[in-house]
């Protein structure tokens, strides 16, 4: 039996119905500007990572997964995106091992994580 292995996530896509509204909340999560910025489809590159915004995909049947982003400074990264219109679904917790978690909603309730080892 001969298997393909894969190489990772490379590409995660979001459903977003207020494109421009994302936009500013995922620039804030990556800390980059946007690769690809079209009415269709707003792309980023993060961390070797392919993040993209896909407006009208929950009309498509689209649905994303929870993505944990890892952070130095999880407090920081949370107010920041925040203020850029995202809202705490779960706040800062230790979960052991001096690992750190929080979820946060964006603009359309897409689920996103971010994650702090100490």
């Amino acid at each position: 039996m001969t298997t393909s292995p894969t190489q990772g996530i490379k590409t995660v896509l979001h459903p977003v119905s207020d494109l421009a509204a994302a936009k500013d909340v995922y620039t804030a999560l990556l800390g980059v500007a946007p690769t690809s910025d079209e009415p269709y489809y707003v792309g980023y590159e993060a961390a070797g990572q392919q993040i993209g915004l896909v407006p009208g995909g929950a009309a498509q049947g689209m649905t994303g997964p929870v993505a944990h982003w890892h952070v130095p400074d999880i407090e920081a990264k949370l107010a920041e995106v925040t203020a850029a219109g995202g809202k705490v679904k779960d706040p800062v917790r230790d979960v052991g091992g001096g690992r750190l978690v929080a979820t946060f909603t964006d603009p359309d309730g897409n689920v996103l994580g971010l994650l702090q080892d100490q």
